[in-house]
């Protein structure tokens, strides 16, 4: 993106009418409007942080604003977007129209320099959340689009892996960004269309933006987060329009040949139980949730495993140290039977992370596990934190590992989950890793009950003999190790900072 301030570009300063009343207005250099009248005192539109576009018409300039819901209409200074954010017109009435020719070109040229996206590509899940995408779309989402001037293609997904299909087969070239308004599941979908891709390297870093419209939100809620946003529809349009962008690692799922990719998190143990489980009381609403992990601690699974992992620097006190020529015999696995063949790379897309786990200090640690939960970016839903501390582009995953707790002490802890302060208790574990490996094993007390692998809210692998025809459809096996690679930094994704 360009850089938003011309220090060689003179202050504008004139006397107008603004929104009716006479005032002094300069317009700097850093796309800063101020204004001051008799009575009002100073008053201030960032265009970086709070303009859309503007019209023209004669002496009048129109400025569309998307400003904060509690700005003070005499203060100036303060971040517009730390609450709920409103729509706001504020008219200049130049003297002549000489003036607004001026005025304009240097307004349109400063919003022209920011690099926003021009053109997008939006698809949306109809099938989400409360079904209510369309809508949202329709009343909160197009109109903010349409102030900005973003042109946009509009596609609808009418089955699973849709939106997959249409990130491997789009047109790069026509679009500054790929918009998904659903929940989680559609923006994996679109990453792994673009690393299917037999130009992966060059789709991968178009960015992605998320716009809240299904059941979990994790990604939209820890990108406003982040940037100290309140978490709504409209913030999250808003910040693809002003079209700043961060990087994203993309975590590769692996066991043997079969390869997903994932930028949220994985679960096993408690967590997939209840959000694949609880899917049989959808017609509670959100409420199924917190009724089923209640009724899950009750009844309290653990399971028997093992886990492995490379961990990050300062947390290799955990676990125990393993026989580096058991654990590294299938570090390679991403890379060794795939990437011999260049021709055979360049057909099947990304391959996984090209790093080498050979001579890593592998670490593990046994089961029974109540729960293990893996995660890229710190909030799962939008009133769920996990991994308060996970960095979007660190090359770590966040680990919580749940082995022995009270169901007392469990409740409690499935309390605190909104705010990320569950982690301080000692019944967790919590850590950052490399890379990890899931050896998942039956349910304690019932040899032929396993249970849910849950990647980003899609089953991946089931053990429950019970379920044998739905294990042959899922992608991976439940038993055989599953490994987890960061690439650092992959992705490209749209923030607000």
């Amino acid at each position: 993106m360009a850089d938003k301030t011309e220090t060689s570009v003179p202050t504008l300063t004139e006397r107008v009418r603004i929104d009716g009343a006479p005032a002094k207005a300069s317009l700097a250099a850093d796309g800063t409007l101020r204004w001051s009248s008799g009575e009002g005192g100073e008053r201030c539109l960032a265009l970086e942080s709070e303009g859309l576009g503007l019209d023209v018409v004669g002496r009048r300039i129109t400025i569309r604003a998307f400003v904060g819901a509690l700005k003070g209409l005499s203060s100036c200074g303060g971040r517009g977007g730390a609450g709920k954010r409103v729509r706001r017109d504020h008219v200049l009435e130049m003297p002549t129209e000489e003036l607004a020719s001026r005025w304009s070109e240097r307004l349109r040229g400063y919003i022209d320099s920011l690099g926003r996206p021009k053109r997008l590509l939006i698809i949306i899940n109809p099938f989400g959340g409360n079904k209510s995408a369309r809508k949202i779309f329709d009343t909160e989402i197009k109109p903010l689009l349409a102030d900005a001037e973003v042109l946009y293609t509009l596609k609808e997904t009418k089955y699973q892996l849709h939106a997959q299909e249409i990130a491997n087969t789009m047109d790069l070239i026509k679009y500054d960004g790929i918009v998904c308004v659903s929940g989680d599941g559609v923006l994996v979908e679109v990453v792994n269309g673009l690393l299917h891709r037999e130009d992966w390297d060059t789709a991968i870093q178009v960015p992605l933006g998320v716009i809240p419209a299904g059941t979990g939100n994790g990604m939209a809620k820890s990108l406003l987060d982040a940037a100290g946003e309140f978490y709504s529809v409209s913030n999250a349009t808003f910040s693809i329009i002003r079209g700043y962008r961060r990087t994203l690692d993309v975590v590769t799922i692996s066991q043997e040949k079969t390869k997903f990719f994932s930028v949220l998190m994985l679960t096993w143990g408690l967590v997939a139980d209840i959000d694949i489980e609880s899917e049989k009381y959808r017609w509670m609403g959100s409420a199924r949730l917190d009724f089923y992990s209640l009724l899950r601690i009750i009844n309290l699974r653990k399971y028997h495993g093992h886990v492995q992992f490379v961990p990050a620097p300062g947390y290799e006190a955990y676990g125990e140290p393993i026989n580096q020529t058991n654990c590294c015999s299938s570090n390679t696995m991403l890379h060794k039977d795939d990437q011999g063949d260049e021709a055979n790379v360049r057909t099947c897309g990304y391959q996984g992370p090209a790093i080498s786990l050979d001579g890593c200090d592998w670490r593990s640690i046994d089961g029974p596990f109540i729960s293990v939960w893996i995660n890229n970016v710190p909030w799962a839903a939008e009133d769920i934190m996990p991994a308060p501390n996970a960095k979007f582009s660190d090359g770590y995953l966040d680990v919580v590992i749940i082995k022995e707790c009270p169901k007392s002490a469990l409740l409690s802890l499935m309390l605190k989950m909104s705010d990320g302060s569950y982690w301080k208790s000692p019944h967790v574990v919590y850590l950052k890793v490399k890379a990890f490996r899931l050896e998942p094993g039956k349910r304690v007390g019932h040899p032929t009950k396993g249970g849910i692998i849950d990647s980003d809210g899609e089953v991946i692998a089931r053990g429950d003999d019970l379920h044998c025809e739905d294990q042959q459809q899922n992608l991976m096996a439940y038993g055989p190790p599953i490994q987890m690679t960061v690439d650092q930094g992959l992705a490209t994704i749209f923030s607000s900072r």
